[in-house]
């Protein structure tokens, strides 16, 4: 039986994060965010991931006016985002209660789809997301509903077969899931596996299964035909001017190969082509500012070998060309599977990838692997990320932690309340009870952002004047 293909737009999230470091702005969204929301898309990926970080780090956004925006210039169309589970939008396990909080804030401005993954497949690290969202659902304002969609973390080693992945869903749906992603975030899945693995979770679930791929290697198109055929429900793209790549396959070639099939997305390519070229725009400029990297837009089949996500990639290189060492690159790529087995072959994907990334730059910098460690791989390797697939040689494990005690239960169950002690800390920046969130999750980043907003707002300067007692400089 054949049936219409749902598309999921990553435009305002995935596709920049994957191929310019995640910084478009709100201003350069807004303008055609109106005509996207007219397209007739399953939903329109917008917020998550490292967008939050981006916003308040880089762009000197507030990430919840930036969604209260969309939602209002948006509200036909369900709207998407990326949650890390127990890590929400951060790089570290935070308090049930600081979880439970910002799904119910993130319903509250306007998310339907919450997408949760854990970098590990660490089920316990998606449970309180997941009772979270079940127990908020009636907090949509939008009328369009919430989904609860958990992620299968797709990756290639020796514990993650076909069983592996099919086992993994039926306890995310019996947890609560009302749909299923296949998150293929280093664009490690070939067509026909992609077909028989879909297949079989189609026939091991009843609930609809989103795809996710990107076109680092040139597979993307091909791998989203062999799913489409197996009876997948919904695919994610991206417009054409930030779509393959390290991102996304583009949306344009998506409508125009399943148009007049049983598989018709009923979009229309004209419509959505003229959407695109305002994105042309955004391309340029990213690429003018140095965050858009003609790398990114090149099909590397070494992804294949080294399977790196298209996000990592980008970081990958801005880490290197920081350093001044792209001639580095392919040294520190044939690293990246290395330190990846060392450590028990996690899926890459955020925080992961960065983590492993990172200590693959490390290890090619410094001339010799593991002279210089990151706390984040301390981190991994001592459990508080949670349970790895493949325990860690102990030669390995001495080497990074010597002979410091490793977790073996959930790592949040050793974290206890926090949000009213972030709540005391800046009740001084305190404008809306999100910004407790947003320090929680990026205490020094966010800190500098309300300060910087403080400013703006009232031409006050709370680094040079006394907030206690009331005196300010004032500039007129």
């Amino acid at each position: 039986m054949t049936k219409k293909v749902q598309l999921t737009e990553t435009i305002l999230r995935d596709a920049h994060q994957s191929q310019a470091a995640t910084r478009m702005r709100i201003d350069e969204m807004l303008p055609v965010a109106g005509k996207l929301d007219e397209v007739g898309y399953y939903s329109i990926e917008c917020w998550g991931g490292a967008t939050f970080d981006s916003c308040l780090r880089f762009l000197n956004e507030d990430p919840w006016e930036r969604l209260r925006k969309l939602r209002k210039a948006m509200p036909k169309t369900k709207l998407q985002m990326l949650l890390r589970g127990q890590n929400i939008l951060g790089y570290k396990h935070y308090a049930d209660d600081v979880v439970d909080e910002f799904v119910k804030k993130s319903i509250q401005n306007g998310i339907n789809v919450i997408r949760i993954f854990d970098a590990l497949n660490d089920t316990r690290n998606m449970k309180a997301c997941i009772d979270a969202i079940l127990k908020y659902k009636n907090e949509d304002k939008s009328g369009l509903g919430v989904v609860c969609e958990a992620t299968l973390c797709y990756t290639v080693s020796e514990v993650h077969t076909r069983e592996y992945f099919v086992n993994l869903a039926k306890e995310l749906v019996a947890m609560g899931a009302d749909v299923i992603c296949l998150k293929d975030m280093a664009n490690l899945l070939l067509p026909y596996e992609t077909y028989e693995l879909v297949k079989a979770l189609k026939e091991a679930v009843d609930c609809p299964i989103h795809l996710h791929t990107h076109n680092t290697a040139g597979t993307g198109n091909m791998i989203y035909i062999k799913a489409i055929e197996a009876g997948v429900d919904i695919i994610d793209t991206a417009l054409a001017p930030m779509g393959n790549g390290t991102s996304q396959p583009a949306t344009e070639p998506i409508i125009a190969t399943l148009a007049g099939t049983p598989y018709d997305t009923g979009l229309d390519l004209g419509y959505v082509t003229e959407i695109a070229e305002h994105f042309k725009g955004v391309a340029e400029r990213l690429t003018k500012d140095g965050f858009l990297n003609k790398k990114a837009l090149q099909t590397d089949v070494k992804g294949l070998i080294y399977q790196v996500p298209g996000g990592m990639l980008s970081n990958l290189m801005n880490q290197l060309k920081e350093a001044n060492a792209m001639d580095k690159y392919d040294e520190v790529l044939a690293e990246v599977p290395r330190v990846r087995a060392d450590l028990g072959y996690p899926p890459l994907v955020t925080p992961s990838s960065q983590i492993v990334g990172s200590q693959a730059v490390l290890n090619v910098l410094s001339g010799e692997r593991y002279k210089m460690v990151t706390k984040e791989v301390k981190g991994i390797v001592r459990g508080e990320y949670g349970k790895l697939p493949v325990e860690i040689k102990p030669d390995i494990v001495k080497k990074i932690i010597g002979d410091e005690e490793r977790i073996t239960c959930r790592p949040a169950d050793n974290i206890g309340p926090e949000l009213e002690k972030y709540r005391a800390e800046i009740k001084e920046y305190i404008e809306q009870e999100e910004d407790v969130l947003s320090y929680a999750l990026f205490p020094q980043v966010a800190l500098k952002f309300f300060k910087y907003r403080q400013a703006n707002k009232m031409n006050l300067d709370s680094e040079i004047g006394d907030v206690a007692n009331g005196i300010q400089p004032v500039w007129l």
